[in-house]
């Protein structure tokens, strides 16, 4: 009787192993299902759902998505939002600067002016870009992109000659990334500049700790060290 027990037990231990595994492969079979229900369904994806998508970098995937949930839903503006933010990370700006004007037009989000700004930034229209861009800092100077739109911003009053706004701008870009060296020594440039010499010298100090090979941090700390020699 032990033994028939044992067998037994044993039996049911592998017919709930079985179970389980059955389980574990219909559970994965369901998940790639759900993932990919807007193409079995016919049914576009939310545009909340392809921003995430923008936000992992999956730029021609959210392309496409966002592309067919504008034909089916005209003002869904997360899908605007998610197009244009991906069109101009594949360097694709007057694709992205329409489509953005379009999601604006349907409403003014200030996502969709910050993608405005940084499109025309690219396609050399400042003053649009630079209005656009503000308007973003102004409702979200906090925001996933405020950063970056500081930046822009900053190289924007570089090209206008407006110094003292371009070291404004650039610091507080920095203070969004600290870590990037490339801002620090633009923000050196833009205090060099504007005649910020000693401020300039540390801004180029900083690029430097963080990358000391960068060339243009090196030649301006050795322009600023000529003048305080000279």
């Amino acid at each position: 009787m032990t033994d028939i027990r044992r067998a037994s037990r044993g039996l049911l231990a592998l017919a709930s192993l079985a179970l389980l595994l059955s389980a574990g492969a219909a559970s994965r079979v369901f998940a790639q299902a759900t993932q990919n229900y807007s193409v079995s369904s016919g049914e576009s994806m939310p545009g909340s759902e392809i921003l995430k998508l923008t936000t992992a970098g999956k730029h021609d995937e959210a392309r496409t998505r966002a592309m067919a949930r504008i034909k089916e839903s005209k003002d869904d503006i997360d899908a605007y939002v998610s197009l244009s933010w991906s069109l101009v990370a594949l360097r694709k700006y007057q694709e992205a600067e329409l489509y953005a004007l379009r999601g604006y037009e349907i409403r003014k989000d200030p996502r969709l002016a910050q993608a405005i700004g940084e499109a025309s930034y690219y396609l050399g229209k400042n003053d649009l870009a630079l209005a656009m861009l503000r308007e973003y800092i102004a409702s979200y100077p906090e925001g996933p992109r405020a950063g970056l739109s500081f930046y822009l911003c900053g190289e924007l009053y570089i090209r206008m000659a407006q110094y003292m706004h371009a070291d404004i701008a650039f610091s507080t870009a920095v203070q969004h990334n600290p870590n990037n060296p490339g801002w620090w020594a633009r923000l050196g440039w833009a205090r060099e500049n504007a005649r910020k010499v000693l401020q300039a010298l540390d801004a180029y100090e900083k690029a430097l700790s963080l990358n000391p090979n960068l060339v243009d941090a090196l030649e301006g700390k050795k322009r600023i060290q000529e003048r305080m020699q000279g």
